[in-house]
């Protein structure tokens, strides 16, 4: 019932925040800053990517610490389908948000490459790999590269476009 009651109270604070707040073009700069306060609110994500029959793929990440630049990183196995089909098909999309306190989202689509280097993968582990045995050789990394970034974030006002409900945006 909780929940309920958040997700009205979200839909009609959406619904005032378009019509009162709407703006038409935004500034990149502010645009970057707001997806970076919002990534580093955010504990995990989503990565969409896309099988070998065409059907996408979404599984909740944890990624590792966000440095300036809006490049996104996760560890994995090797082994796991992510992997095989970043192999496949690079394209990716990666949502942060945070429904609990609802301010905003960014949706990051890109292409994503696995990167098999230990020293790296040394320097960016996060402490609770140690317990998984033999983590050092099975693991790699996945790097995300930024094509186009959109973001709402309502404390910047960042807002979808009234009539589209197009979220803000920049294309690197």
């Amino acid at each position: 019932m909780k929940n309920k009651i958040l997700f009205i109270e979200l839909i009609c604070f959406l619904l005032v925040s378009v019509s009162s707040h709407a703006q038409t073009s935004f500034n990149r700069d502010s645009i970057i800053l707001a997806a970076k306060e919002l990534i580093k609110e955010t504990n995990y994500c989503a990565l969409a990517t896309v099988d070998s029959a065409g059907q996408p793929q979404v599984r909740t990440m944890s990624p590792l610490p966000a440095k300036d630049e809006l490049i996104i990183w996760f560890g994995t196995t090797r082994y796991s389908r992510k992997v095989k089909e970043i192999m496949n098909n690079p394209k990716v999309s990666v949502y942060f948000a945070n429904h609990e306190s609802a301010t905003g989202y960014v949706n990051i689509t890109g292409k994503a490459v696995v990167i098999d280097d230990r020293e790296l993968l040394q320097k960016m582990k996060r402490n609770y790999w140690k317990s998984i045995p033999n983590w050092e050789s099975i693991f790699v990394l996945i790097k995300i590269v930024p094509e186009t970034i959109e973001v709402i974030n309502y404390k910047h006002r960042l807002n979808n476009d009234p009539k589209t409900f197009k979220a803000p945006s920049v294309v690197y």
